[in-house]
């Protein structure tokens, strides 16, 4: 199974600049994982009509033209020997207006898509930031208990070490790259969660997923890996392959592949 995440910064805006199409051709994903939609279902009436062979659900925030998460799944996988599919969206005990989690039940294997809080916005951004991380770790710690098999992946806006950012020094304690929220990405590790590209890449630097776009960062590979997939250590050995297509244009992030065995 081809599991595909990436932060699109527009699912419309990629699609008119040809990007989705040719993406979707190239790599071919079984599920799609999609952050920062940006649109409501309506708007994207004419993708689901182009795009027939996935099954499209789609979160969207309250607020017009921000956030939203969206799952593509292929019909097939659907009918290949899982009898069961069910798509929710948010947590527990977190009112999700802004369209930010969203996860596929396919048989006992729950795959979750999410578009973490940047919290740089204000104080009250920030603090919310960190509450968004904990509650996330409550809640898929809850999945494992009940006995499911747990994937999460997206845009966790946050860099864990100095080895997944360009310029560490030059953004230590900034947001993306705060003591805090990264003491939370280390809480899910030392909770049992895998970062799997890591775990694969022990001490590989200047692979990022993320370059900003005002100062051509990408250009230079001037970047910060913050979109990640994260297993349950008991399905790592699963896994057959993980990478980043950084050649993939159409956001100022790029996609994330995870291949696991069914």
């Amino acid at each position: 199974m081809k599991i595909i995440s990436w932060n699109v910064n527009g699912i419309r805006a990629v699609e008119r600049k040809g990007d989705l199409e040719a993406f979707l051709k190239n790599h071919n994903p079984d599920v799609f994982l999609i952050q920062e939609t940006k649109c409501k279902e309506e708007q994207v009436q004419p993708l689901i009509e182009k795009y027939a062979d996935y099954q499209q659900f789609y979160h969207s925030a309250e607020k017009p033209g921000y956030a939203g998460t969206a799952i593509w799944v292929r019909k097939r996988l659907q009918d290949d020997k899982i009898t069961r599919s069910q798509v929710t969206t948010g947590m527990p005990g977190f009112e999700d207006t802004e369209g930010r989690i969203v996860c596929i039940d396919l048989g006992n294997l729950a795959i979750l898509g999410v578009y973490f809080p940047n919290g740089g916005k204000s104080e009250e951004a920030w603090d919310g930031k960190l509450v968004f991380y904990d509650k996330f770790l409550t809640y898929v710690n809850a999945l494992r208990k009940e006995g499911r098999q747990v994937i999460f992946t997206g845009d966790v806006n946050c860099a864990h070490e100095e080895i997944d950012l360009a310029r560490p020094k030059d953004n230590e304690g900034k947001i993306g790259f705060h003591p805090q929220e990264r003491a939370c990405l280390s809480k899910w590790i030392a909770d049992g969660w895998i970062d799997v590209w890591r775990e694969f890449n022990p001490g590989v630097g200047n692979v990022y997923s993320w370059w900003h776009v005002i100062t051509r960062a990408r250009l230079r590979n001037v970047g910060w890996r913050i979109d990640y997939f994260f297993v349950d250590e008991a399905l790592l050995g699963k896994v057959k392959n993980i990478e980043y297509y950084t050649e993939q244009m159409g956001s100022d992030h790029c996609p994330v592949v995870l291949e696991i065995d069914k």
